[in-house]
């Protein structure tokens, strides 16, 4: 086998079930895997589990368990968590494996060896929660940066000369602009770097557990150290070999680990042994929940299974696409140069306004009108100017954003297309060209699934179930190959279309707030005066019966009339991503011709009725002429199919 592109992520604390913030390293990793393979490279993603330190060994008494036992219950735990959301890794390094002690073990004897390791006692604070020393001048108000209770330590420890490779290090970062990523991270650690750099403990006492030192057993490798190793542990390390998978093309880590530890620590233990480094280290900010960095010791998690199944059952969509809208919502708000924010309205309203109106209604329309005027096959004519470029520039600037490893960016270039495909679809109108036989129909139909399928492509390495399903849908293949992608040759002429199948059913949120309805005054009656009769007009209703009716905004995709009823017209509508059947008595003022392609103001929950013996699955929202006559209601410019009207 020959050289692999090695991608590496932060590994976990087995102390608490990870949260949307923790797997965010393993969800890119993810991303560029997939993306690496449709390029033809061989991608080899490498999670892990931190399970040495003494903060695990006193969650696992807490818990009354054995420490083996506590940790593998949760590394399993946490492995399966990644399986669920889509993570396809290739290898997992537990830091309790014997394959991990020994690596672990060798670099610390060559290291010792090279003359970067010495003895000497320290005395100082150490926080158990984050495992990391601190000065008396690191403290705020006596606790550590991280607001954790801190100990004070006085130990004979092992000390790595960390300072001796300060200069190193600055010509390393400042020279290699992609070493560390973003830009304004790397600028953090040139300006740590320049306060100079200490002397770094890499032992503690040994208090039963963790990797002891080679030819030491009185002390153990300090996690910080030996959790670093897992990255070449997992190249195989020092075993023949390892060069395959060595050094990795791109590690992942969030913000807070990078400036003591990776950016630092990290290169500097890899030149000490002799190893090359990392090609690059992004460095991502947090995921922020209230205001606050999520965090199990705060409670202010959120779960990625928990949501999954909580938005899966809320508008029952399978599960595996419940999953894609997680990956979707992590890839859109990667906190790359600052923190990104997770609300649940936020999540929501994604799913709501990116999935189910933008990428789920145009591959709705899409189908439907091809059913409509095509016969339902691709047609026989070539992809207009416009979507061509559109869909070139959606690849373009995906390729850019990958290549940076900019999600965020990845996603709005596939959404400027997508959207675009909203713009050209009213644009071109299909509907006005099928009813003057223009022969542009054809091209026009053609352009909108030669988006759906571009889409299917540039969504794939982010959420591939949806790309699977957007392909079924299609009748066609998945594109697995990314020179397929935002090409005339991935749409056959003549592929059979299926009928569309709504991916996302928009999802509708309650935002009902108690309203005050204050009671008309009473007006006290003159015996002198006359008061006039007036006619009861219609009961009032109050806002909260008013809120019962939902009026939603629909286009019609077929119409016609209704055999035997001179004044009806079956009609087929499409509310979001739902189609319903509707017989309106409009017949005397609209012919089925000038109905085609145009919105309409539905009464969506309706009971159904049965007209001539025809299923109705809803109604129109219609005024009245002075003759009697329908004046159908819609809106005064295009709205998303699906929108509410209040």
């Amino acid at each position: 086998m020959g050289k692999r592109a090695t991608i590496v992520t932060a590994i976990p604390y087995v102390n608490a079930t990870p949260h949307i913030g923790t797997v965010l390293d393993q969800i890119s990793a993810d991303f560029t895997a997939r993306y690496w393979k449709m390029r033809g490279e061989d991608p080899y993603l490498v999670v892990g589990t931190d399970e040495n330190g003494l903060k695990i060994r006193e969650a696992a008494e807490k818990a009354g368990k054995d420490p083996y036992e506590f940790v593998k219950e949760i590394s399993d735990r946490v492995t399966s968590l990644l399986t669920s959301i889509g993570v396809q890794y290739d290898d997992c390094v537990r830091t309790t494996e014997a394959r991990h002690v020994r690596a672990s073990q060798e670099f610390f004897r060559i290291l010792k060896e090279n003359g970067y390791i010495y003895q000497a006692t320290y005395e100082g604070w150490y926080d158990v929660s984050s495992e990391t020393f601190f000065k008396e001048t690191d403290l705020v108000d006596g606790k550590s940066p991280d607001g954790n209770e801190v100990r004070w330590v006085s130990e004979q420890n092992y000390y790595f000369k960390l300072s001796a490779f300060q200069d190193r290090l600055l010509e390393l970062i400042e020279g290699n602009p992609k070493f560390i990523l973003p830009e304004s991270r790397r600028n953090e650690v040139v300006s740590f770097i320049k306060q100079g750099l200490r002397d770094a403990v890499i032992s503690r006492k040994n208090p039963g557990w963790g990797i002891p030192i080679p030819g030491d057993e009185s002390q153990v490798i300090y996690v910080w150290f030996d959790a670093l190793i897992n990255y070449v542990t997992a190249s195989g390390w020092p075993e023949a070999g390892w060069e395959d998978k060595w050094p990795a093309k791109i590690q992942y880590i969030g913000k807070d680990i990078l400036t003591r530890f990776h950016a630092t620590l990290w290169p500097a233990m890899l030149m000490g042994v002799g190893l090359p480094l990392p090609e690059s280290i992004f460095a991502h900010g947090w995921i922020l929940f209230g205001g606050e960095k999520l965090s199990k010791s705060k409670g202010n998690v959120v779960l990625p299974l928990e949501l999954v199944k909580g938005l899966s059952e809320r508008t029952q969509i399978p599960e595996a696409i419940a999953v894609d809208v997680l990956r979707f919502y992590e890839a859109s708000i990667f906190p790359a140069e600052g923190d990104g924010s997770f609300t649940y309205e936020d999540f929501d309203r994604k799913y709501n306004s990116d999935l189910a109106n933008d990428l789920g209604n145009g591959l709705n329309r899409s189908l439907s009108m091809s059913h409509r005027f095509v016969e339902g096959k691709v047609p026989a004519a070539s992809v207009e100017p416009e979507m061509l470029e559109a869909a070139a520039n959606a690849k373009k600037a995906f390729e850019t954003a990958m290549s940076n490893y900019r999600f965020d960016h990845a996603v709005e270039a596939i959404w400027t297309m997508i959207r675009f495909l909203g713009k050209y679809t009213d644009t071109r109108a299909p509907w006005a060209l099928a009813k003057a036989n223009d022969p542009a129909l054809g091209a026009v139909l053609k352009s909108m699934l030669y988006c759906v399928r571009t889409a299917e492509g540039l969504i794939r390495p982010i959420m591939p179930n949806t790309a699977d399903e957007i392909a079924r849908q299609l009748g066609l293949a998945p594109i697995s190959n990314w020179d397929e992608v935002a090409t005339e040759a991935s749409l056959p002429v003549g592929t059979t279309l299926l009928d569309p199948t709504p991916i996302f059913p928009r999802l509708e949120i309650e935002k009902t707030q108690p309203q005050k309805v204050e009671k008309p005054k009473k007006v006290e009656e003159k015996k002198e005066e006359k008061v006039a009769t007036v006619e009861a007009g219609p009961s009032l209703i109050s806002i909260d019966e008013f809120a019962k009716v939902q009026l939603k905004v629909g286009r019609v995709l077929e119409a016609e009339p209704l055999e035997g009823a001179d004044k009806l017209l079956k009609l087929q509508v499409v509310i979001g991503e739902e189609k319903r059947q509707i017989v309106a008595g409009i017949r005397k003022a609209y012919s089925p011709e000038d109905l085609i392609g145009r919105q309409v103001i539905v009464v969506a929950n309706l009971k159904p009725a049965k007209l001539r013996g025809v299923d109705s699955q809803g109604m129109l929202l219609a005024a009245v002429d002075e003759n009697g006559s329908a004046i159908l209601l819609q809106p005064d410019r295009e709205a998303p199919e699906g929108s509410q009207v209040r």
